[in-house]
């Protein structure tokens, strides 16, 4: 896989762990590609019952790596053709029942790719944003599509274009987030439910599950369409001056 993420099937649970605590698990591409691997090759390895991701060090993720990210999609393409797009896609694809443990920042990509996940478990001290316009980008992820779904209008349109914070009791309030936990309670509360699902009759829990969630070919359009808007966006005054920005205040 990857030096920054460990990949460990226990108890009918497939457990896929970010580890790039020093760069509070921001998201490479080689990250991405070792991800969609883990979900893909569970699809048809009927001992995995449950897909769960973490992050490590006190952090989910605080989203893509954005040097990273930047010189991926140098060619104006953005999210298309890069390892997240296809990332997302196997999200959109997947039939495994998909659990999140969230221990402090979920930012950007960690927040929307969230909203595939059938049950999200999160540390009291969690907190979930998505950036997007404010650096002149569009959401992705499906995140427009599914956001209105989980959070209603208004609350997906505070989260994902004006920029607000969810903390951990706003977001379970909200219906993003089905349970809070002190941190050091997390882990073992999120494999506790793993394994409850895990022990449910396997072709119920997937027919039920397709029932509730949009079709992936719904999905994947609506991907490809906010991948397509993203890299045009990127390219923008807007999205230049915004990173610069940022960049200019790391220094």
């Amino acid at each position: 896989m990857t030096g920054h993420l460990t990949v460990v099937d226990t108890a009918a649970t497939r457990i896929i762990t970010l580890t790039r605590p020093d760069k509070k698990n921001a998201l490479t591409q080689d990250m991405y590609r070792a991800m969609s691997a883990a979900i893909n090759s569970a699809q048809a390895d009927a001992a995995i019952r449950c897909l769960l991701i973490e992050g490590s060090g006190g952090v989910f993720t605080s989203g893509n790596d954005l040097e990273d990210f930047l010189n991926a999609g140098s060619d104006g393409a953005g999210l298309r053709g890069s390892e997240a797009t296809t990332f997302l896609h196997a999200l959109a694809n997947n039939e495994k029942p998909l659990l999140a443990a969230v221990e402090g920042a979920a930012i950007g990509i960690g927040t929307t790719l969230l909203l595939h996940c059938d049950y999200v478990i999160a540390s009291s001290d969690a907190s979930f944003a998505t950036p997007f316009v404010p650096l002149g980008l569009v959401p992705e992820g499906a995140s427009s599509l599914l956001a209105p779904r989980a959070l209603g209008h208004h609350r997906a349109f505070a989260l994902l274009v004006m920029g607000r914070k969810l903390d951990a009791n706003d977001a379970r309030d909200a219906g993003f987030v089905n349970e809070v936990v002190p941190a050091e309670q997390l882990a073992a509360q999120a494999r506790k439910v793993a394994a409850e699902i895990a022990a449910l009759p396997v072709e119920a829990v997937a027919i039920s599950r397709r029932l509730l969630k949009p079709q992936p070919s719904e999905l994947i359009d609506r991907i490809d369409h906010e991948s397509k808007l993203f890299g045009e966006r990127m390219t923008s005054e807007e999205a230049i001056a915004a990173f610069k920005k940022f960049f200019d205040r790391k220094k």
